[in-house]
């Protein structure tokens, strides 16, 4: 058996030795490279996360009591939708009264109230987004995002004891610190797979990893609608913390932060990692120079990705946070029937994700066109098409089969996301992914804030004609904000980002950016050395 020989490259540790012993057998055991056993994992991270995030907000539909106006009222909407059970109910109410007196509470909240409450969670996501990018890049992504989507099962599990002990203010701080635990996740993932994903796999690998968001709306979506047709809103926050909880313990053995950390990776494919991935290759030791953040905040093509992160939110959020309540309010499904077709636009996103990650790589090796071009593309289809196809639907009135239809056409068209801005930070800043990352997500979810309580605001009564409203303000941010990439994105790495091989701009006057330390003393060594 062959111990500890040594192998002719250096990796993100220095020289490493080559597989032996349980660690040789262990790496045979699995039938896929690591970095797709990472992608599979982290697709469940993100899976988790949403699901996490979002099974609020089918389930406060439930825990909401509801208010039924009728003709003559100053509220009264002439133009809604029928609801169906409306003549069940009208012969059922001495046993919707038992039904009442044993089953879950309820609670009196107002439409801005629950606004308020479904976006608790971004304030708290918001702060830690720097935060945690800038220490996954410093100590490595796998505890960042581990401990932060951990911190949420947690909450997400006592949820319902919370709620009922504190009301909306309970629920209100529960969700921040929900946020505060998902802030990371993002940003983690991304320092990751830019030491994971070799450049010809980024976007396939952004697909699978991204695409867990539409398996946890599918998820938080369908399950949430089955367990509370069948029981109560409280087994909802037990089944999806509870899931979170596991995952957690198969994450902590299974991934590592890079290739050359992980102990049971194969020999062969540590070796092509670290020959094809920019991070890897341009890298000594994995010691990152400080964040260069004059050059960084001065950067036009990195603001044209956050103004689009922006964009791409609002349009996001207010499907992800409130499709659930327009199913409901206006359109007049029944819960079961909510989780269900709440969760059909999504299958729709995740399974367009796929083709247009394939689309898109093909595209590229082909040259048909740029990298920077190919973000252009999928990112304009991801933002106007959805806006068109929400406004349709709003017009689509109590047409309930087209208005769904408009609904999983513009999640659909939205899956070329994943192709497009949101893995633009891997082609123009490798090295500080997760930095520039967390700066996107985090200001970008802004909207997560803003798009519930605005929605709130403009649908007091809940009404189609309201809904209309909301809509066309978000095709309008949708537009905006698409214009603005389209004129000021980029596609190849920025010269900052390792400024050793680019130099610096002519046009640059604010100054060298700062150096780690031994690199500061080898440089003034090798000017000593010079004069002598």
């Amino acid at each position: 058996m062959v111990v500890g020989v040594k192998v002719g490259f250096v990796g993100s540790s220095g020289r490493y030795e080559m597989l032996s012993g349980w660690r040789l057998a262990l790496s045979k055991l699995f039938v896929i490279p690591q970095r797709y056993v990472f992608s599979i994992m982290a697709l469940l991270a993100v899976a988790n996360a949403y699901t996490m995030r979002v099974c609020l907000n089918l389930a406060i539909t439930q825990m909401v009591k509801k208010t039924v106006a009728v003709e003559g009222d100053a509220n009264w909407d002439p133009d809604a939708c029928p609801d169906p059970s409306a003549a069940a109910n009208e012969t059922m109410r001495l046993s919707d009264y038992l039904l009442r007196q044993t089953g879950p509470v309820l609670f009196e909240w107002s439409e801005a109230t629950q606004g308020l409450i479904l976006s608790s969670f971004y304030y708290g996501y918001v702060i830690t987004h720097i935060p945690g990018g800038m220490f996954a890049e410093r100590y490595g992504g796998k505890w960042v995002l581990g401990g932060g989507l951990l911190s949420t099962a947690v909450c997400t599990f006592i949820t319902p004891y919370a709620v009922k002990t504190g009301g909306a203010t309970a629920l209100f701080i529960l969700r921040v610190i929900e946020g505060f635990g998902e802030g990371p996740t993002m940003p983690a993932l991304m320092a990751m797979i830019s030491k994971w994903a070799p450049k010809a796999e980024r976007a396939r690998m952004g697909a699978i990893v991204f695409g867990g968001a539409q398996i946890g709306n599918i998820a938080g979506s369908y399950f949430s609608g089955l367990i509370m047709h069948a029981g109560t809103w409280e087994n909802v926050f037990y089944m999806f913390g509870g899931l979170g909880l596991a995952w957690f313990a198969l994450w902590c053995i299974l991934c590592y932060s890079t290739p050359n950390t992980h102990p049971y990776i194969s020999d062969s494919e540590k070796k092509f990692l670290n020959e094809n991935v920019q991070a890897l290759i341009h890298s000594e030791k994995q010691i990152l120079d400080p964040v260069p953040w004059k050059a960084l905040l001065r950067s036009v093509p990195l603001w044209s990705l956050i103004i689009a992160g922006i964009g791409h939110d609002w349009g996001y959020f207010t499907m992800v946070t409130d499709l659930p309540k327009y199913m409901t309010d206006v359109l007049k499904f029944n819960i079961k029937s909510a989780g269900l077709l709440s969760a059909i636009p999504y299958v729709a996103m995740w399974i367009a994700s796929f083709f247009f990650g394939l689309l898109c790589d093909f595209c590229i090796k082909r040259k048909f066109h740029s990298i920077q071009n190919a973000r252009k593309i999928y990112t304009t289809i991801a933002a106007t098409g959805p806006g068109i196809c929400i406004i349709l639907a709003s017009y689509s009135g109590c047409d309930t089969t087209l208005a769904v239809f408009w609904f999983i056409a513009a999640m659909t068209l939205m899956g070329a996301y994943y192709s497009g801005m949101k893995i633009n930070a891997l082609d123009i800043t490798p090295n500080y992914a997760g930095t520039t990352t967390a700066m996107v997500n985090g200001i970008a979810a802004i909207s997560g804030i803003i798009t519930p309580y605005l929605i709130g605001l403009l649908t007091p009564n809940s009404t189609l004609k309201e809904w209309r409203v909301a809509f066309w303000v978000c095709l309008g941010v949708l537009v905006i904000t698409n214009i603005v990439y389209l004129i000021f994105a980029k596609g190849e790495q920025l010269w900052w980002d390792d400024v050793k091989r680019h130099g610096y701009p002519v046009a640059w006057k604010h100054g060298p950016l700062p150096l780690r330390t031994n690199d500061s003393e080898k440089d003034e060594n090798e000017q000593t050395k010079d004069k002598q």
